[in-house]
């Protein structure tokens, strides 16, 4: 099974740190600055077996990301993060801010992955 989780975030800190949490759990990282960048990276690499995804971003935010990435890949897991937004379409959703050992037992509990 493919480790490739595809994560997207429009703050570059936070992408880098969370990039490295992941790293650290085992998975391999692609990262997207925006939910467009994202699209091409699932149009791209048919290997990405997850997509974790910041909701409040400018130009697509990540329930759009969502629904247009369900449609490329209808079997894509996906993990929503967020310190404000409120859940919305059912997707798990992760509270900012939170530790690597948070990240870990969500990422186990929702996409097996990790």
């Amino acid at each position: 099974m493919s480790r490739i989780v595809l994560l997207v975030d429009d703050d570059p800190d936070v992408l880098d740190v969370l990039a490295s949490m992941l790293e650290d759990l085992g998975c391999e990282v692609i990262t997207a600055n925006s939910g467009y960048e994202a699209l091409e990276a699932l149009r791209g690499n048919k290997n990405i077996a997850a997509l974790i995804t910041d909701i409040n971003m400018p130009g697509m935010d990540g329930h759009e990301l969502a629904e247009r990435a369900r449609r490329l890949n209808p079997s894509l897991k996906m993990l929503q993060l967020s310190g404000r937004e409120q859940r919305k379409g059912g997707l798990p959703l992760l509270r900012k801010p939170f530790t690597e050992s948070d990240l870990a037992r969500v990422m186990k509990q929702t996409t097996g992955l990790c």
